[in-house]
């Protein structure tokens, strides 16, 4: 799926505050960076992280609250 699309599928999930979802995206990335496994049912060798991020949050794998 292209960027664009799971952008799209991405803000609606944090209610189209995109910076809420800038923000997710960059945690959820360091915390792969960190070692923290992907989530993704696919082979995310050749991603960068920020991009499995974006799915993770998209695909509703990754729940993101105000909180985080």
């Amino acid at each position: 799926m292209r960027t664009e699309q799971l952008t799209a599928i991405a803000l609606e999930k944090v209610d189209f505050d995109k910076y809420l979802l800038a923000n997710a995206v960059g945690k959820r990335a360091a915390e792969i960076t960190n070692g923290a496994p992907s989530v993704l049912d696919i082979d995310t060798s050749e991603m960068k992280y920020a991009d499995i991020a974006l799915q993770e949050i998209a695909e509703g794998k990754i729940l993101v609250s105000l909180e985080d």
